[in-house]
């Protein structure tokens, strides 16, 4: 992901928290759902900057598993251990659906191959 590109889905993603917070009203799919498709392949990015920085590898992947290991982990944290210990959060099976959607666009927007240059 270019640093544009992920700049902009940040900035989008805090302005709607932001307005949340705020209390102001958004439409519907906006305020319910877009940041539960943005949060997956944002994580996944930042995690990947650190990762590669750390390993000294510019060419590191996350591996479909990992993508669908963490969709699954916000997927139970959030959507149903959270709401049965706290009445401030509820369940939504499109919660669910937006996760691994965000897992799959980050999976597919990063298998092109990287060619080296010798």
């Amino acid at each position: 992901m270019s640093k544009l590109l992920l700049f902009l889905i940040s900035l989008v993603a805090a302005v709607i928290y932001t307005l949340q917070r705020l209390h102001v009203g958004m439409p519907g799919w906006i305020n319910n759902y877009v940041n539960d498709f943005l949060c997956i392949p944002l994580l996944l990015e930042y995690m990947s900057i650190v990762i590669k920085k750390l390993k000294n590898d510019p060419n590191y992947k996350f591996p479909l598993a990992f993508i669908f290991v963490l969709a699954s982990y916000y997927s139970f944290y959030f959507e149903y251990y959270l709401p049965a210990h706290n009445p401030r959060y509820t369940s939504d099976i499109i919660d669910v659906i937006l996760y691994f959607l965000g897992g799959l666009l980050y999976y597919a927007t990063n298998l092109k191959k990287t060619v080296s240059v010798k």
